[in-house]
């Protein structure tokens, strides 16, 4: 019996934990994989370490800022962002920089770009087009010939649907603000760098964003209990409440009561979770959301370093990953002293290809791609690991939002039960945005047991950040 459990170890549900204990509330968290951290988790290869694709932490909260800050202590690096995208056998400045973009580009695909903004520009003032879909909206914010260039190959690659698909909600939460003429404001003159997407610097633990996720566990427990590889079978309820799990761990099954619940597994897993079952409409609308799997190939090397890069984005279809980062740039102690590693990112649907290919095959396959892209010599490599990520992203289809309307006003019916987290509210959400709505779930939580002040709830945790 526990007064809250939480479904889930990832920055969200480990958030809501750590507030909930230091808040004196018995807290039990489950976690199905045998790390913390969801995707935000750092695997250790021997000597080597390499997190889900290289996860930069930027806010302009400066209460989620503090809260990280106390947190970690002195583990936390102040790292210079320094971005490219691989384009047309040439490599560009990410964000754009105008100078760039035109010795690249050439002048007159650059000035067709420049005359596309203004067109665009000039009919948005006029009379904003209705924005469905990622190209409407990068079209009427950018122009055509920069959706062609830059936004249309990488997104369709990440998303696997046409960009005519995309709802416009992923875009607006990725790159809100931003236009051609805010890039090239920033570019000349140093402005719009609070923008998040142009974001010039960013905090990141010298060990790995995993470490964020494991001192949160240490700061939860002994007081409270976080339990890995542990499978949720079941939610079962009575009709606006949750009442316990069903819960497998190495082998035995166990039931889990308590009072409240909070969730940050799969939105779409939760629903097929409840028993009794839900009801058809609401399974059938399940069945609809999408999440966009994600399959991770580090190469180690022996070698001290291959780019000065945070990030290389890789658009072209003819590369089977979309976005390389070499941790070593992030922080030297990802690898051994005068080694390195280069981490890959693939994209795919469970069930695919991609995400069937044997390990073996897809490591070969990825260092051939890394030696014609000129970044190794194969007999560089010492090592190579693969990782499979299901559920890392999801997928806005355009048309998605009546079933997830319909999902999330069903669920709305268990008063002891919140939803929160990237993959539990169906939400493109960065690490600070999920550690805030962890908060926030804790602070609900504690509010139904009837202590109403907030410098009650969770000090000294959150009263620190709001002084």
């Amino acid at each position: 019996m526990n007064s809250t459990t939480i479904l889930g170890g990832g920055l969200a549900g480990l958030s809501a934990g750590l507030v909930l204990t230091r808040a004196g509330r018995r807290v039990l968290v489950l976690e199905r994989e045998p790390a913390l951290g969801g995707l935000a988790r750092t695997i250790v290869r021997g000597a080597f370490r390499f997190d889900l694709g290289g996860h930069r932490f930027f806010t302009r909260d400066k209460g989620i800022e503090a809260f990280l800050r106390e947190l970690m202590g002195g583990e936390l690096l102040s790292v210079p962002r320094k971005s490219q995208i691989l384009l047309r056998g040439r490599y560009f400045d990410y964000p754009l920089r105008p100078l760039n973009a035109l010795s690249g580009l050439g002048p007159w695909t650059t000035v067709r770009m420049l005359l596309d903004y203004a067109v665009e520009h000039a009919r948005h003032r006029l009379r904003p087009p209705a924005s469905v879909s990622l190209e409407d909206w990068v079209v009427s914010r950018f122009g055509r010939t920069m959706f062609e260039i830059y936004f249309k190959g990488y997104s369709e690659k990440i998303w696997g649907i046409p960009c005519e698909r995309v709802c416009t909600e992923w875009v607006e939460q990725r790159i809100q603000g931003l236009s051609l003429g805010v890039a090239i404001r920033r570019a000349l003159l140093g402005s719009a760098a609070d923008l998040p997407t142009l974001a010039e610097a960013f905090l990141y633990p010298a060990l790995g964003i995993g470490r964020i996720a494991e001192r949160m566990r240490e700061e939860i427990e002994p007081d409270g209990r976080v339990v890995t590889e542990a499978r949720v079978k079941r939610l079962e309820h009575d009709g606006g409440l949750v009442e316990g799990l069903a819960v497998v761990r190495g082998g035995r099954s166990c039931v889990v009561e308590g009072d409240e619940f909070i969730s940050t597994i799969p939105l779409t897993a939760l629903v097929r979770m409840l028993h009794p079952a839900a009801p058809a409409r609401v399974l059938e609308a399940a069945s609809r959301l999408r999440y966009r799997d994600l399959v991770i190939v580090a190469v180690m090397l022996d070698r001290e370093r291959v780019t000065d890069q945070t990030w290389t984005y890789v658009p072209g279809a003819d590369i089977p990953f979309s976005r390389i980062h070499e941790p070593t740039n992030w922080s030297a102690t990802m690898a051994p002293q005068g080694k390195t590693l280069l981490v890959t990112e693939h994209f795919c649907f469970s069930g695919d290809g991609t995400w069937r290919a044997r390990d073996e095959d897809l490591a070969r396959m990825t260092i051939d791609h890394l030696g014609r892209m000129g970044f190794v010599d194969r007999r560089e490599v010492i090592d190579s690991a693969v990782v499979r990520v299901a559920k890392a992203y999801p997928v806005f289809e355009v048309g998605y939002r009546e079933h997830y309307d319909r999902v999330c006003e069903y669920l709305g019916r268990f008063r002891n039960l919140d939803i929160v987290g990237r993959g539990g509210t169906f939400k493109y959400l960065n690490m600070d945005h999920a550690i805030a709505a962890g908060i926030e779930a804790a602070e609900r939580v504690v509010r139904r047991s009837g202590r109403e002040r907030r410098e009650d709830l969770t000090e000294p945790v959150l009263a620190r950040m709001n002084a």
